[in-house]
């Protein structure tokens, strides 16, 4: 794995890299809202061994220093031209897979709508597509706002602890974490958190901080005029590649938007997953891998899709 930053005038995108640097990008993946690059590792590092796959810190997320102010924040459309930037520089010739999850998956659509020419295929994990009335709504009342429930479990969310271990102990196996394996809240924390006291590095008084502050994340869930229906007309048009991995349990996606989605773009392929939930990235973190390694496979090294085998699995048991 390798660090690196995507520079801009503004500040600064955070990003991870699996694979050989000289080879041209295969992949590209989007996590969800209040998690960063660095939690989805254990999916796409084995994608390494083979391609080059990235993964990056959204603004006011993880080890990314673009300006995040809350009050600024009206849709995501400002994460999707960042995407659209970052990719615009790492693959600025060939067509590149595009995933995400939950925030991200929703961010990677919009990107496929707003520049098919980049996007070879879509893989897409329970992305927060709302019925197109809501969003009609959003659009014609600018001053209302949605999405009140999520937004004020956020701006609740504790910002502050006292050590690494305090913060495995507040999370292992409770509320949002309670069904993931491991090593996923390992590895979220490694980027989620930073240490800000200033002490001596083995000082008993220290201070560890959410990177992405209660209050953005807050301002992520409120902000949702979004077009993400007008995108998907583009994915049609284009016929890009789509899958969407939906859970079986607590699914943001309603039942009647899942049907709408596949007669509005036949070509979509949504394939449910038993005994998940929307953190099924955590939970059946193999069929994103081998959704992701299908894609790259097919699209991007043009192999024939009976030559394609699954992923070896290597995860730690649950």
């Amino acid at each position: 794995m390798r660090r690196f930053t995507f520079e801009t005038p503004d500040g600064d995108m955070a990003a991870l890299e699996f694979g050989d640097p000289a080879k041209k990008l295969a992949a590209l993946w989007l996590h969800a809202t209040g998690f960063n690059a660095m939690t989805y590792q254990s999916i796409l590092a084995p994608l390494g061994l083979r391609t080059k796959v990235q993964a990056v810190d959204l603004r006011g997320h993880g080890r990314s220093t673009l300006p995040a102010k809350p009050s600024k924040l009206k849709s995501w459309k400002r994460y999707r031209d960042d995407v659209i930037g970052f990719i615009d520089r790492e693959s600025p010739t060939r067509p590149i897979v595009l995933g995400g999850h939950s925030m991200g998956a929703t961010v990677a659509l919009m990107v496929a709508g707003a520049r098919p020419e980049k996007i070879a295929g879509l893989v897409l994990v329970d992305p927060v597509i709302l019925p197109r009335r809501y969003y009609m709504a959003m659009h014609l009342s600018p001053f209302r706002r949605g999405g009140s429930h999520m937004a004020k479990q956020a701006r609740r969310r504790r910002n502050n602890f006292e050590s690494r271990e305090h913060i495995e102990f507040k999370y292992q196996g409770r509320g949002a974490f309670a069904t993931w394996r491991k090593p996923f809240l390992e590895d979220y924390i490694l980027d989620a958190f930073d240490r800000t006291d200033g002490n001596d590095p083995d000082s008993d008084k220290q201070v560890w901080q959410l990177l992405c502050d209660p209050k953005w994340e807050a301002a992520t869930f409120l902000a949702q005029r979004n077009r993400p229906w007008g995108a998907l007309a583009k994915v049609k048009k284009h016929r890009i590649p789509i899958t969407i991995l939906r859970p079986d349990r607590d699914s943001v996606m309603t039942d009647e938007v899942a049907a709408q989605l596949t007669a509005k773009c036949p070509h979509l392929i949504l394939k449910e997953r038993v005994n998940t939930t929307h953190f099924l990235p955590m939970e059946a973190p193999y069929d994103v891998r081998d959704e992701l390694s299908s894609f790259i496979s097919s699209l991007i090294e043009g192999i024939a899709d009976e030559e394609v085998g699954l992923v070896k699995r290597s995860l730690r048991g649950a």
